[in-house]
């Protein structure tokens, strides 16, 4: 697996990944959640961050990694390769641009609460909502080495 910066031609594909990648792990949210999402990510998301994609051997983009500063604001794998290493390869990546990361992990997702805690963060906080205001309480987290 590789890892490079995201282009303007990779919108597409990362919407796909992102948009499969969330109906697999976010069962807490609706469709009807996830379409009203679904613009927020392709027109700002995907257009605002700093994005990195992770390729599988043949190129092809299996996932990425979305930075606003030192905050980790997205991860998502395409669910075909998720628990092969690619999520890591994307937290250090991350990392060795960034120092230190903080991310925010919904409270309803347990998989990726132990994902982060396995890279190496501690929650730190909590809040209610999301950050729309939404009944999706965020776990807040940074690196433990921080």
């Amino acid at each position: 697996m590789t890892i490079r910066k995201a282009v303007a031609a990779d919108r597409e594909v990362l919407l796909d990944i992102w948009l499969r990648s969330v109906r697999a792990t976010h069962s807490f949210l609706s469709e009807d959640h996830i379409q009203e999402l679904l613009p927020v990510v392709r027109d700002v998301a995907l257009v605002h961050l700093e994005l990195w994609v992770l390729c599988s051997d043949a190129g092809a983009p299996i996932g990425f990694v979305g930075l606003s500063g030192r905050s980790l604001e997205a991860l998502f794998l395409a669910p075909e390769h998720r628990r092969r290493g690619g999520g890591r390869l994307l937290v250090e990546h991350a990392r060795r641009l960034k120092g230190p990361l903080i991310v925010d992990v919904n409270e309803q997702n347990p998989d990726a609460l132990r994902f982060y805690e396995a890279c190496g963060f501690r929650v730190v906080g909590r809040s209610e909502t999301d950050s729309d205001g939404r009944p999706f309480p965020l776990l807040h987290m940074k690196d433990a080495a921080a």
